[in-house]
C-alpha cells in the first residue's frame, strides 16, 4: 500500500515572483530513509473554455517565452489574491483577456500541473453564451490576439497539432468529455 511520505524538514530555497522554491526533508515509509525534495510552489491557475451563442470557442493567440513559439490556446492565467474562488478568477481572466463575458460559469475539471514538483491546482472554467462586451485590460507582459474556432473543430485542430500547451488540451478534452454526456 503506497503512503504519504512524512515531511520532518523544509526551507525556502528562492522566490522568484511566481513562483517561490522550497526544499523539503522527507522519510519515506517504506525504508525510513530520508530524501530532500524540492517543491516549487505556485498560486493556483485557471483556463477558460469560453463558448459563444453560436458553438464558437473564444481563444488567444499569444507568444511564449517558454517555448519561444506563438501557440494558440484558451484564456486563462494565475488566481489572484483578491479572486473569491476559481470561477471568479476564470470570469476575470476571460474579460481582461478578450472582452468576452458569458453566463453559467463553472468548474469543469482540475489537473495538477506537474505534482512531481509543483504545488498547485489548474482549474478548467466553461463559461456560456460569450460575446464581446469589453474593452481587452492586458497585462504589461501579454500580447494576445481573440479568435473565434468552431467547436466542431476542436478534435482536428487538436490532432493536427495546433495546441501546444499540455494544459489546454486537457481542457479541451474535459470540454469534449462534457460535449458526449460523460461529465
Amino acid at each position: 500500500m503506497i503512503r504519504p511520505w512524512k515531511r520532518v524538514g523544509s526551507r525556502p530555497v528562492g522566490d522568484y515572483q511566481i513562483f517561490s522554491l522550497r526544499a523539503d526533508r522527507v522519510v519515506s515509509p517504506r525504508t525510513g530513509q530520508e530524501h530532500e525534495f524540492y517543491a516549487i510552489e505556485c498560486v493556483d491557475w485557471v483556463n477558460v473554455i469560453a463558448v459563444t451563442s453560436d458553438d464558437h470557442l473564444v481563444l488567444v493567440q499569444q507568444y511564449r517565452h517558454g517555448s519561444n513559439t506563438i501557440e494558440l490556446e484558451i484564456p486563462g492565467g494565475m488566481m489572484d489574491a483578491h479572486d473569491a474562488s476559481p470561477v471568479e478568477a476564470g470570469v476575470r481572466e476571460l474579460r481582461e483577456e478578450t472582452g468576452y463575458v458569458g453566463d453559467s460559469a463553472r468548474v469543469i475539471g482540475r489537473v495538477y500541473p506537474n505534482p512531481a514538483l509543483q504545488t498547485n491546482t489548474c482549474h478548467t472554467i466553461l463559461v456560456q453564451n460569450c460575446s464581446a462586451r469589453h474593452e481587452r485590460k492586458l497585462d504589461h507582459g501579454e500580447d494576445l490576439a481573440t479568435r473565434l474556432v468552431p467547436c466542431a473543430d476542436l478534435p482536428r485542430l487538436v490532432a493536427e497539432g495546433q495546441f501546444g500547451h499540455s494544459l489546454v488540451i486537457v481542457a479541451l478534452y474535459y470540454y469534449d468529455l462534457l460535449r458526449r454526456g460523460l461529465r
